[in-house]
């Protein structure tokens, strides 16, 4: 439809609101319990953002301020339909989904991580997704194993739940 039909100030004004859906995974969507809920407050928040968003008058402002919350239902929406929720490790003897992992790296330092589902991945909080490259190469291991990233090697000092 051309723009001369709508209130629109512009075309370029009509494409800010059509946002790109976020990348959905390829990888299954496990999640743990806290995953699970985290998803489930954000789609909230989302829902409430985009409510807001519906109520401004002007017709512009609010299809800019709905497009990001709009996005995020979709994405969310799709998240929670696929989540499939891991129950936590019933055992520390080797690493698995939910459990938290502390190694040893080749300079000296010791990192600990608990290994998650995608959506609820924060390196910067502790928590690692289970298809990144240090995830995938801890999971079924024991204390004491080494395990090779890229030119690193990891020592698994101790797993806990």
């Amino acid at each position: 439809m051309s723009v001369a039909f709508v209130k629109e100030e512009s075309a370029e004004t009509a494409s800010e609101t059509l946002l790109p859906d976020r990348p959905i995974s390829p990888h299954p969507n496990l999640v743990t319990e806290a995953g699970l809920k985290a998803l489930q407050l954000q789609l909230q928040r989302a829902r409430e953002a985009y409510d807001a968003a519906s109520k401004i008058e002007d017709v512009n402002e609010r299809r800019r301020e709905a497009a990001g919350p709009l996005r995020d239902l979709r994405y969310l929406a799709e998240r929670l339909r696929t989540a499939q929720v891991v129950p936590d490790p019933t055992s520390s003897d080797t690493v698995a989904f939910g459990s938290t992992v502390t190694f040893s790296r080749d300079d000296g330092r010791v990192q600990k991580y608990r290994i998650v589902g995608e959506d609820e991945a924060d390196p910067k909080a502790g928590s690692i997704s289970y298809v990144s490259p240090v995830a995938r190469v801890l999971m079924g291991k024991a204390v004491g194993d080494v395990v090779s990233v890229g030119d690193q090697e990891l020592e698994i000092i101790a797993i806990s739940q």
